[in-house]
């Protein structure tokens, strides 16, 4: 029987994975060059240390000043980002946990900065009982770290535990930890192959958490 269940952030509540793509290959193309969906796939849901300005300096055959190019994504992707709204669905799985009773987590591997600012502004902070990113682990996605880390500040067995995913890796994490799994990839994760989720949906409008648990 499920007791918790358990979120990604970008690309999962927060579309922020497409919005980066989007804007980071606006810069390359300005700069005579692509950023492929191929190569970003290889950082959604992980974190490598990928300087994806450093990158295009390699790549691009004009002169850049990648400091001063990244400096402006990030002034131009903060607004864009603001005026981006949580995916489809979200907040109606956040209130039926709360109302079944089911511990809410989060794991991310990104930064708690960037995670609690946007659960903040969305006002989808107070649903969670625990938040863990990368700050609190040694390996993020695909390492179990994150989710186990999770369970364990949920105080529940990590086969009782459900995870929400968008990304292969994010959901190769959860397999590993011994938790079921449910994919629900966005524009630039749907190609992705999920081999190891219990069920794969477009959007948490697609079908209500409870019926949900009574499929998984």
């Amino acid at each position: 029987m499920i007791e918790a269940v358990i979120f990604d952030f970008d690309g999962l509540i927060f579309d922020t994975e497409t919005v980066q793509y989007e804007l980071l290959n606006e810069f390359f193309i300005e700069n005579g060059t692509e950023l492929s969906l191929s190569r970003w796939q290889q950082e959604i849901g992980t974190h490598t240390g990928f300087l994806p300005f450093e990158y295009l300096a390699e790549k691009s055959i004009q002169k850049i000043n990648p400091r001063e190019l990244e400096l402006k994504f990030y002034e131009i992707l903060n607004k864009r980002l603001l005026e981006e709204t949580p995916r489809s669905g979200v907040q109606d799985y956040l209130l039926e946990a709360t109302e079944l009773g089911l511990k809410i987590g989060l794991a991310s591997s990104s930064s708690y900065k960037w995670v609690s600012r946007y659960l903040r502004y969305f006002n989808l902070y107070d649903y969670f009982k625990c938040l863990v990113t990368r700050e609190d682990v040694e390996k993020v996605k695909p390492d179990p770290s994150l989710f186990l880390q999770a369970a364990k500040c949920l105080e529940v067995d990590t086969d009782k535990c459900l995870v929400f995913e968008d990304s292969a890796k994010g959901a190769l994490a959860a397999y590993k930890a011994g938790m079921k799994c449910v994919a629900v990839p966005n524009k630039v994760t749907r190609e992705m192959s999920f081999a190891h989720v219990n069920r794969k949906i477009s959007s948490m409008s697609e079908i209500g958490l409870n019926e949900l648990l009574v499929v998984i």
